[in-house]
């Protein structure tokens, strides 16, 4: 999958690019992440990508001519792109989302800041708004990184180990049990006796016990009746 990014901080993304899961994904050529400068776009020497809102009010407000450009050049190349937009009130951003997301061959994301992007863009432009939360970063990149770094793991080769993915929180419609590692006593704070007992079926039991009772605490959306009524039995 290949992710274009367009942004006024290319910058942002390199470290991410160049350390951890998403740097394993581009060196197994799964993964491709190229952040494009907004700037190069503008079509004058200041290369000025944001200006004072019509009707007035506070903040400056993103202007359509770099990102149309921008996506044009970039579709010159690109086969049949997604083109996202970050938005404080897009779709909410979810697992699933993530997960659907992973088939595309090609996404364009559209970042903004200030006051955001001009209504243009987002009604002629973007094919899909989504939000990571309802709150206010101080631009689109953060989130942008989230929604490549949640996608990106359900790319096959990105993670090495596939049931590292299959076991993460939502996967399943549950959030993930507690996990533990050595000492087995830190503090006079003890493991679970039962993951030390090396009885894998009650182990395996314990956790999706532990599981259900995180899910119904911390997210109960993600429990339909039905699927806690299918778990209750597999108990």
């Amino acid at each position: 999958m290949h992710f274009h990014v367009l942004t006024v901080f290319p910058e942002f993304y390199r470290p991410f690019m160049n350390k951890g899961q998403l740097h394993q994904g581009i060196k197994k050529d799964c993964l491709e992440i190229t952040p494009w400068d907004l700037r190069r776009f503008t079509g004058d020497s200041y290369g000025q990508v944001d200006d004072k809102a019509y009707g007035g009010g506070y903040g400056m407000v993103m202007k359509p001519e770099p990102y149309f450009r921008a996506v044009e050049q970039i579709e010159k190349d690109a086969a049949d792109p997604l083109v996202l937009l970050m938005a404080p009130d897009g779709k909410k951003f979810d697992n699933r989302a993530a997960k659907n997301l992973s088939d595309c061959k090609e996404i364009i994301i559209l970042t903004g800041r200030y006051e955001g992007i001009d209504q243009r863009v987002r009604k002629y432009l973007a094919d899909e708004a989504w939000s990571i939360g309802p709150y206010i970063t101080p631009g689109g990149d953060l989130p942008a990184l989230v929604l490549i770094s949640a996608v990106a793991r359900h790319i096959p080769g990105v993670v090495g180990n596939q049931f590292s993915v299959d076991s993460d929180s939502f996967q399943n419609r549950m959030l993930a049990p507690p996990h533990y590692t050595r000492p087995a006593e830190y503090r006079e704070y003890k493991v679970p006796e039962i993951l030390l007992s090396g009885d894998h079926q009650k182990i395996k039991k314990w956790r999706r016990e532990k599981a259900l009772e995180r899910t119904r605490q911390n997210c109960p959306e993600l429990l339909d009746e039905n699927n806690d009524n299918d778990i209750q039995e597999e108990l």
